[in-house]
């Protein structure tokens, strides 16, 4: 009875927290575990009792088309089908509309107990218990994704139904049903939480558990549905395009790996149909998909090479249809364009480094060509990291840069006159990523203000060093993880 008490009691809290920070949901009493599909509300539908009967029969039309979309999304991978307990039972391949209903329970037992090969869904409602909202992170027609820390400390985000929505409100206004539009809403975050368990990636937002706001953390159809999701920064494309190139040229790398992983997933080749920058966060500096609900892993049908035609606002590419009456590769190809036009143009050529540009320029003409596919384009990502690394992007540098300076192990700077360069990881000075002190040397050699820099032992996701450059210097202090390198026809102002 405790268990069930602390469930009833997260998913009140649930709802109390999101009204605290002005969403107005509707606070519905708790269903018993099981409700059916069919079980509408007695909710006052104006008319007479054929057009009620109309509109639960639209309803549930819609209804089963949801379902249908996530039932094969539950499917065991082939290797998996064999002697393997936690395999769907055999009703799952049958698609009739008839057999639906008798799947229901079926598909959210599968939902809730997780993947064949993982439960990795460790949180549920009890987990919300003495939570804390912050901060509304962003809402849409359909979601609402709140930033919350759990009673431990950790910070999750929960996404849960916007019940202010567009999608919601359009449901209301056509089918005239809270509980029936609240399932039919959503069904988006179900299928969402299929696509977490199946599609594990580093660039894929991980998923901490869900909470079905009923008895035991088990939720009817119909109850609040609440993923829970590990917390990240929505991805902010203006200081973005601000930021350092090592750090766009991150972003970009992150997003070939996890278009590689797509094309070949547990899945298939999955698209991303809504390819924008607001679909990706980041979490410690890394590039996460965050919104799955419109990813398809089916790949577009066809009978004639006019039928795979890729539409684009500027371009259109056109695809043969293969023997198996399939437009192959569609999938991968939308995806590998969109990130062209939506990432790379406006991330990864802007002050690339020298030594990478036609390694870049490269990466731009096949991408904004379809000339390659996504292993051409990772592998091209992967080999400018390997250079940029190593510094071997830097051996056209003149080994006798560095002699023009005098070098101080073992210190700091205290009290320097600093000057701005752009783009830098502080906006207080100059500071930049560099190789080792030959680059930081040719650097500075190429800013008229700069009188020397510093190297510390901080360093980038690379391994590269952060180097601060200064006009001059005023002292120098002990410090054993730092280095000071000063122009020879620089003094320094003041004794050290």
């Amino acid at each position: 009875m405790s268990g069930m008490g602390s469930s009833l009691r997260a998913a009140a809290l649930l709802a109390f927290v999101v009204l605290s920070i002005l969403v107005s949901l509707l606070i519905s009493s708790v269903q018993q575990f099981g409700a059916r599909v069919t079980h509408f509300s007695n909710a006052t539908v104006p008319g007479d009792e054929e057009e009620l009967a109309s509109l639960r029969g639209a309803l549930i039309y819609q209804l089963r088309q949801r379902r249908g979309e996530i039932i094969p999304l539950l499917l065991p991978d082939e290797e998996d089908s064999d002697n393997n307990e936690n395999s769907l039972p055999q009703e799952f391949s049958l698609w009739q509309n008839e057999a639906l209903d008798s799947l229901d329970y079926s598909l959210w037992s599968e939902i809730t107990l997780g993947s064949r090969r993982a439960h990795l869904d460790e949180m549920d409602c009890d987990s919300l218990v003495d939570m804390q909202a912050l901060e509304v992170l962003g809402s849409g027609y359909t979601k609402l994704v709140v930033k919350v820390n759990l009673a431990g400390g950790q910070p999750v985000a929960l996404k849960l139904v916007n019940e202010q929505g567009i999608d919601m409100g359009k449901c209301l206004e056509d089918f005239k049903d809270p509980r029936g539009c609240r399932e039919l809403v959503s069904y988006k975050l179900k299928k969402e939480i299929v696509l977490l368990q199946r599609l594990k990636h580093p660039n894929v937002i991980q998923l901490k558990g869900h909470c079905a706001g009923g008895q035991g953390g088990r939720g009817g159809e119909g109850e609040r549905v609440t993923v829970i999701l590990e917390q990240g920064n929505p991805l902010q494309m203006i200081q973005l395009l601000q930021s350092p190139w090592e750090d766009r040229f991150r972003v970009c790398l992150d997003l070939a790996r996890l278009l590689h992983f797509l094309s070949r997933s547990p899945l298939g080749s999955v698209a991303l149909l809504d390819f924008q920058p607001r679909q990706f966060v980041t979490v410690s500096g890394s590039l996460k998909l965050t919104d799955l609900d419109d990813a398809s892993a089916a790949e577009t049908a066809c009978r004639a090479d006019a039928d795979c035609t890729l539409q684009f606002p500027h371009r259109n590419f056109s695809l043969p249809c293969s023997a198996r009456g399939v437009c192959e590769g569609l999938n991968e190809k939308r995806n590998v364009y969109n990130a062209y036009r939506y990432f790379f143009t406006y991330l990864l050529p802007h002050q690339a480094p020298a030594g990478l540009t036609h390694l870049v320029d490269h990466i731009m003409n096949s991408t904004g060509e379809l000339k390659a596919d996504i292993n051409q384009t990772l592998e091209a990502f992967e080999h400018i990291l390997l250079l940029y690394k190593s510094g071997l992007h830097l051996d056209n540098l003149p080994p006798s840069v560095i002699r023009d300076y005098t070098l101080t192990r073992g210190m700091a700077t205290s009290g320097d006159v600093e000057y701005r360069c752009w783009p830098s990881y502080s906006q207080q000075g100059c500071v930049l990523s560099v190789h080792g002190a030959r680059e930081a040397a040719h650097i500075c050699s190429s800013h008229s203000q700069c009188g020397g820099f510093t190297l510390s032992g901080r360093k980038t996701w690379t391994g590269r060093f952060l180097a601060s450059f200064r006009s001059s210097f005023t002292h120098l202090v002990p410090d054993g993880t730092s280095d000071v390198y000063v122009k020879k026809t620089k003094a320094l102002d003041a004794p050290v």
